[in-house]
């Protein structure tokens, strides 16, 4: 969709020099709590992150790994609530202004209904929206109503995705295209796919839409190698993992663990 570039576009866009690349953390919203969110949010912006990716828990998740599918089921238990997240948001967005993402089930935002959920995600502070499993013969109406409302959309393409279902993708995303290094579930992983660069390289002949790269990121080597060829990197599983880690300490240990471990993907582990 030819529209004039939202804030995610505009931070995507100023990284042109080789060897840059935009950093893309993501948090399952209320895990281990909201206020862990909240901290991390705050904490990943002054460590550099680039722009953040909130996924919004789902009991069935399409592509999630066991890591992530963890932390969603931990985070439903307490009966975590769409409202909860958009307030959370809401909050946030007092002290952080980095580009925030919804990732979130399609069937989580029917529910909702498509029209307010794009309003209440907008005037909550979310700059953009990725629902993973939004089927193609009505991603139109529901991008349409997403621009509407003032949301950058951000839709997926995997290696096994048919050139015109890329075409239509492409055309679709006004954010940046989320393309799955492999198919299957996401993950830490010991290296990128060999076929990687040239998968990205065929992507970019047919938009100039930035492309972000996620599934198996997990080391700033991973990172460096993205930076070679695709505008961004989205790293999750991993992120989690660091969380887990610090679980039992408090919000503003795990907000700390994930900000080390951001600088150290960007390679300014010392804060630079």
């Amino acid at each position: 969709m030819d529209l004039a570039p939202g804030k995610i576009r505009k931070r995507l866009a100023g990284f042109t020099q080789p060897g840059e690349i935009a950093l893309m953390p993501f948090l399952p919203a209320g895990y281990p709590d909201l206020e862990s969110t909240t901290a991390s949010i705050v904490e990943l912006e002054k460590a550099g992150a680039t722009l953040l990716e909130i996924g919004f828990p789902f009991s069935d998740p399409i592509a999630d790994g066991p890591t992530i599918q963890h932390a969603f089921t931990e985070a439903l238990k307490k009966k975590l609530k769409v409202a909860e997240i958009f307030d959370m948001i809401r909050e946030v967005r007092k002290t952080a202004s980095l580009p925030l993402m919804a990732m979130v089930s399609y069937s989580i935002v029917f529910r909702y209904g498509v029209d307010r959920f794009a309003a209440d995600a907008k005037s909550a502070g979310f700059d953009g929206i990725l629902m993973p499993d939004l089927p193609l013969p009505e991603a139109a109406a529901v991008c349409r109503t997403m621009i509407a409302a003032g949301l950058e959309t951000v839709l997926l393409v995997a290696p096994t995705t048919s050139p015109a279902r890329r075409a239509e993708i492409a055309r679709l995303s006004t954010g940046f295209i989320y393309y799955l290094s492999v198919s299957g579930v996401t993950g830490e992983r010991s290296q990128l796919p060999a076929d990687l660069p040239a998968n990205i390289a065929d992507l970019k002949q047919l938009t100039d839409v930035p492309i972000c790269v996620g599934f198996g990121i997990s080391t700033r080597a991973h990172v460096a190698e993205l930076s070679q060829v695709a505008d961004g990197a989205i790293v999750g599983s991993a992120m989690v993992k660091r969380m887990n880690q610090h679980l039992h300490e408090g919000p503003n240990a795990i907000a700390a663990a994930v900000a080390l471990y951001c600088r150290e993907l960007i390679g300014k582990p010392d804060g630079e």
